[in-house]
């Protein structure tokens, strides 16, 4: 696989993330979670419907909405 969002990554897959492409406040937000260029992110669950996204960054893990998932670049390994 190659370069995706992070909203698009499927089930239970690992990748790397790539860069934030979000504005500042969303970019501060997310790198206080640890969203950061080289970690390891996966998806653990997804909500029906286009809603929020169940995702695990080292030891944390966090619900978000799917479009604040698209700013996120990640490489699936």
């Amino acid at each position: 696989m190659s370069l995706a969002e992070l909203s698009a990554l499927p089930l239970e897959t690992t990748a790397s993330i790539l860069g934030v492409n979000a504005d500042t406040a969303l970019e501060h937000r997310l790198q206080a979670l640890g969203f950061r260029v080289g970690k390891q992110i996966s998806v653990i669950r997804k909500a029906w419907l286009g809603g929020p996204l169940h995702v695990r960054i080292g030891t944390t893990e966090v619900i978000m909405r799917r479009c604040d998932a698209r700013s996120i670049q990640v490489q699936p390994n």
